[in-house]
């Protein structure tokens, strides 16, 4: 390998997504557990935008930035948080609806 990096631009958005996100469910639970399987949980149903480069990216994040993929990615992770809250795997005994 010639040391180029790969990286998928979708997952920075569903990570900033999560954060922004996360306060508009105050009875999700938020641990680690639960924060990985929100962001899987998104990831698995969005498609992945790899870059290797610096134009790449920056073409990638002008087409990630319009309002319509925003809407889909906020979307899909309202949906994970829903899930995830549903059905917890971290141990809690009561699934807490939102």
């Amino acid at each position: 390998m010639t040391g180029i990096v790969l990286r998928n631009m979708v997952e920075e958005h569903v990570i900033e997504a999560y954060n922004n996100l996360a306060g508009h469910f105050p009875k999700f639970c938020g641990c680690d557990t639960c924060r990985a399987d929100v962001l899987v949980f998104a990831l698995n149903r969005l498609p992945a935008r790899y870059v290797a480069t610096t134009e790449g990216k920056v073409v990638t994040e002008f087409n990630l930035d319009k309002d319509q993929m925003r809407a889909t990615i906020d979307v899909t992770m309202m949906d994970g948080f829903k899930k995830v809250a549903s059905a917890p795997r971290c141990g809690k005994t009561k699934p807490q609806l939102l």
